[in-house]
């Protein structure tokens, strides 16, 4: 997978003739300090992580397109960069043959890891150029790990080193809590037609019930109006039935 990660860190002496001769002097696998599992397994996967290979195939890279031409001693110039499907090595060189080289991931600018490698050959050449000059293969790894690693920590972080990388982090956060925010007011949105829906439905229901009961409220006034008249109509007829004959005796005396 492509990645904005810087990977390791190699230094190797060039000798000129009629093909270039690479010597590696030192190493520093900068990688497996976050990775854990293994890479490609051919030698020109360019990979840092655990592909132990890794030294030989930048070695190859840089043998097959040595860096320019270098204007000025004391200086590193020269760079190229050559890409693999999701790595690539930066590499330049100085007028004495000092070589230095990093993988980074795809996504990790070319000319940040240029800026880390004028860098580091300040320090570098000043505390092991005259050793190099004579060093045998990997035998300055261990007295130069502190330098590359203090160049890998550093520069694995973009927005310490490099203000564009910085400004589209800060970009990429804004753009990250504007989701958040629009993920939440949809959210809202819905939670707020939801309610809306409810308070359809409530009206409805109330709009229902009043009308059930004032048609409740008419039947019984129909039924009391109906009781009423019964009542009365039973106690007319219970009265006629008392007061007939009493009138009826009364008039035949």
């Amino acid at each position: 997978m492509a990645d904005n990660r810087l990977r390791c860190a190699l230094v190797y002496r060039l000798e000129a003739g009629d093909e270039t001769s690479v010597c590696m002097l030192a190493k520093y696998d900068h990688a497996s300090q976050y990775e854990t599992t293994p890479g490609a397994g051919n030698e020109g996967s360019l990979y840092g992580g655990r592909d132990k290979s890794y030294a030989d195939a930048v070695g190859m890279v840089i043998g097959n397109d040595p860096p320019g031409a270098t204007a000025e001693a004391g200086t590193l110039g020269g760079f190229k960069v050559c890409q693999s499907e999701v790595h690539q090595v930066v590499y330049g060189s100085d007028s004495d043959g000092l070589c230095l080289a990093v993988i980074t991931g795809l996504k990790y600018p070319s000319r940040v890891a240029i800026q880390g490698l004028i860098e580091l050959y300040g320090t570098y050449s000043e505390q092991f150029g005259l050793q190099a000059k004579s060093a045998t293969t990997n035998s300055l790894t261990k007295k130069s790990k502190p330098v590359l690693q203090a160049m890998c920590k550093k520069y694995d972080d973009l927005s310490k080193v490099d203000k564009a990388s910085s400004i589209i982090g800060k970009v990429d956060e804004v753009k990250v809590q504007m989701q958040d925010n629009i993920s939440a007011m949809l959210k809202n949105t819905e939670q707020a037609e939801s309610l809306a829906e409810r308070s359809d439905q409530l009206n409805e229901q109330a709009s229902v019930f009043k009308k059930k009961s004032t048609d409740l409220r008419k039947q019984m006034r129909c039924k009391n109006l109906k009781m009423t008249i019964i009542l009365v109509l039973l106690v007319g007829g219970v009265l006629a039935i008392i007061l007939v004959p009493l009138i009826m005796r009364a008039k035949n005396k």
